[in-house]
């Protein structure tokens, strides 16, 4: 009878084992992607993990297509051996080692490279995520629209186009307010705060739930238009805005108007949530060559070779702040003292350069006074360690990014 029972007892326990294997197989890149959000702003490396996100999210393919757009290297630059910022003198190399930069480039307004390394496994065909840089692509694909008449005014309410958002802290908000940062609605963008709205939007997004539902919870705090609070749920309804509008996916939609026509030398990927939605607070994936590419459309204020792709007064109107709470400087009436546009940044001067920028130090600098784009992708461990430039170090990078423009135009 004891054995029996003891047989008994160990095919019970095989088949417990044999199920949870075939559950956990099953479920192997949803237990994955929750260990991953997890374990965000937590020190812990992000290198293999940000090159292969795939292997977490379900993801929606943007093909590249035509002839792949040149960019011949010119006369290489050594980068500066040190950089100033907040009065001292920084070391470049132990600089982009300490935040883990993968990789780095320098590109004059004609596609001409000055500059390209990579570093911890990267090379020139690692699709990279952009976290917020891909932000700026959202802000280029509504200009888009716009131009196409599918998105009739900024200054058209949101619940126009995506009827779903009534009754939310959204209904009121303006496609303006929202590409300005500017909806009013309460967010904590806090990565150091594990009860802020940010990390609360990241383990939704962990857990497979719909983003759009996750929008439906928030509430109003300012009025429209009046508070520059950075909330990257105002990019998120956006893509929530472009899909109805175009009735295009974002990254369909990107796909065909921007990402075949400017020469892309590799296809990209977007992250999606469990409902097929597109990640449009920055879930975009490419690589660094090909972020330079969309660089050098803004530079070059929308046209790609003699092709006006986005319109010239889009570009110029998303880097110059038209309200108050936007300028650059500390005020009261926003949270950082960088200026802002529509989903892109200006970290000194309302007329100098411009960034599309992400957590853990992704830039896409742009600098019309010296004709460049500078591109950094990178995997800060420490950032959201603090809720400070001391984890951050986005103003240290732009010191070094003026460096670097003053080493091109000395050579």
């Amino acid at each position: 009878m004891r054995l029996g029972a003891g047989r008994i007892a160990l095919a019970v326990l095989a088949v417990v084992i044999i199920g949870v294997t075939i559950f956990g197989v099953a479920k192997w890149r949803e237990i994955n992607r929750v260990r991953f959000v997890f374990s965000m702003f937590s020190g812990v490396e992000q290198v293999d993990r940000f090159r292969d996100m795939g292997s977490y999210f379900p993801v929606r393919t943007f093909h590249r297509s035509g002839e792949v757009s040149a960019l011949p290297e010119g006369r290489m630059i050594a980068l500066p051996e040190t950089f100033s910022w907040s009065g001292e003198a920084r070391d470049t190399t132990s600089f982009l080692e300490e935040t883990d930069t993968t990789g780095l480039l320098v590109v004059k307004g004609d596609g001409t490279l000055v500059y390209e390394n990579y570093w911890r496994g990267n090379d020139a065909d690692t699709r990279w995520i952009s976290w917020s840089v891909g932000k700026s692509f959202i802000s280029a694909l509504v200009g888009v629209a716009v131009k196409e008449g599918k998105i009739g005014s900024i200054g058209d309410q949101l619940v126009k186009y995506a009827p779903e958002l009534e009754g939310t802290a959204y209904d009121g908000v303006t496609v303006k307010d929202a590409l300005e940062m500017s909806s009013g609605v309460a967010w904590n963008e806090d990565y150091s705060d594990p009860d802020s709205d940010i990390a609360r939007f990241g383990r939704a997004l962990a857990l497979g739930d719909s983003m759009v539902d996750f929008a439906k919870t928030l509430k109003r705090k300012h009025e429209p238009g009046t508070i520059n609070y950075y909330n990257s749920m105002d990019a998120q309804v956006l893509g929530l805005v472009l899909q109805h509008a175009t009735e295009m996916s974002p990254s369909e939609y990107l796909e065909e108007k921007i990402w075949s026509k400017i020469g892309a030398e590799h296809d990209g990927y977007w992250i999606l949530d469990d409902t097929g939605t597109e990640l449009a607070a920055g879930g975009v994936n490419v690589t660094l060559r090909d972020y330079a590419r969309f660089g050098l459309l803004y530079l070059n204020e929308g046209k790609w070779h003699g092709e006006q792709i986005l319109p010239a007064d889009w570009v110029r109107a998303s880097h110059k702040p038209n309200a108050p709470q936007l300028m650059p400087g500390k005020q009261e009436i926003s949270d950082t003292i960088w200026g802002y546009g529509y989903l892109w940044w200006l970290p000194r001067e309302v007329d100098g350069p411009y960034a599309a920028v992400g957590i853990y130090n992704q830039f896409i600098y742009v600098d019309p006074a010296h004709d460049l784009v500078i591109v950094k992708i990178s995997a800060n461990s420490d950032y959201g360690q603090t809720n400070d430039e001391t984890s951050w170090r986005e103003d240290e990078t732009v010191a070094l990014f003026e460096a670097i423009a003053a080493k091109v135009a000395a050579d």
